[in-house]
């Protein structure tokens, strides 16, 4: 069991991010990097920075075709240990996703905070933010503002039409502006873990060089998806309404969630 430390507890609760003392196992490394080979060989239509839901087979919505390696690795131990650390016992893993930025045309995520789109009341996620590749400035890594989490303060954002961004929602905020911003550099295997406030992205990638990166989202289950309610759009489609859940660890403490719907039988 790999829990974290009670320093990079604090520091996640302090910094609003953290990166632990820890890599994943090379087995599962060496999955995630045959899982995305074959998840690029059948996304051909699909930018690499845009494959949203490749845990499922295959998702309408985003028009992906997935691999369920990266379900399995979601799901795993490994990973929902240390996740456990910030979110306790009772987790729900809903979301996955590649950010895999060509070395030569990667594209650029502008600096946001994901719940701007995300329709989960109360608002409360962790993502881990595993790197396939080495992770780093001259290729792109995740840069954060440290803090910027602190009292769930949503900030305002903006829509933006360029053409080389992942996402079209980008920070407007004068409060932000103002902060320092970090880079979050990764060797392979290893993981960050960031809350949900953070406002975080990361720079084009030209460097020559691959990085990709393997997201998951994980809420606490007293979290509700609310697959209803009206949201911005993020530059993608997603398909809330159909969207499967999976209770990862423990019991649904809401009550609410479906753990039905989008599940193929």
């Amino acid at each position: 069991m790999v829990k974290l430390s009670l320093e990079e507890i604090e520091l996640y609760k302090e910094k609003g991010f953290v990166v632990p003392n820890f890599k994943v196992s090379e087995d599962i490394l060496g999955s995630l990097r045959q899982a995305l080979e074959d998840t690029l060989r059948d996304n051909p239509n699909v930018r690499p920075e845009q494959l949203a839901s490749i845990h499922t087979p295959k998702s309408s919505a985003e028009d992906t075709v997935g691999h369920r390696t990266f379900l399995e690795v979601a799901l795993d131990k490994e990973l929902l240990d240390p996740v456990s650390s910030v979110l306790g016992e009772h987790i729900i893993m809903w979301g996955v996703q590649l950010f895999c930025k060509p070395g030569d045309d990667g594209m650029e995520v502008p600096m946001h905070q994901d719940g701007q789109y995300w329709p989960i009341r109360p608002l409360a996620t962790c993502t881990l933010w595993l790197a396939i590749d080495d992770s780093d400035r001259e290729n792109g890594c995740l840069k954060v503002v440290p803090g910027s989490h602190k009292n769930a303060v949503h900030f305002d954002h903006k829509i933006e039409d360029r053409k080389n961004l992942v996402l079209n929602q980008a920070i407007d905020d004068n409060r932000v502006n103002e902060m320092q911003t970090e880079y979050v550099e990764l060797e392979a295997g290893q993981f960050s873990l960031h809350d949900v406030f953070l406002v975080h992205g990361s720079d084009v990638n030209t460097s020559g060089r691959r990085r990709a990166g393997f997201t998951v989202r994980y809420m606490p289950s007293t979290s509700i998806l609310r697959r209803d309610m009206e949201i911005p759009f993020a530059g993608y489609p997603v398909d809330w309404a159909g969207k499967p859940l999976w209770l990862a660890r423990g019991k649904d403490l809401s009550g609410e969630n479906n753990f039905e719907i989008g599940h193929r039988r």
